[in-house]
């Protein structure tokens, strides 16, 4: 039986879960980054709001909350 494709199948998988993992982990930091933000400084640096969050990143403003949360549990 030749394994060859089936292996190198399996290793692209790997490769793609690490690198979504590491983007997913990417997305989490940079919107608790994004809403961190001082919302006294310039108004082109300010924080975003939640819908804003909502809207680029496609998640519910329940699910920003709840990374908020634990973002700030640790």
């Amino acid at each position: 039986m030749d394994t060859v494709k089936l292996e190198l199948a399996a290793q692209r998988h790997k490769e793609a879960a690490a690198a979504l993992d590491a983007a997913e982990s990417d997305l989490r930091d940079e919107a608790v980054a994004a809403l961190r933000q001082d919302p006294a400084a310039a108004p082109d640096v300010r924080g975003a709001d939640m819908a804003e969050v909502a809207r680029v990143t496609g998640w519910t403003e329940e699910q920003i909350a709840l990374l908020v949360r634990a973002a700030g549990s640790r």
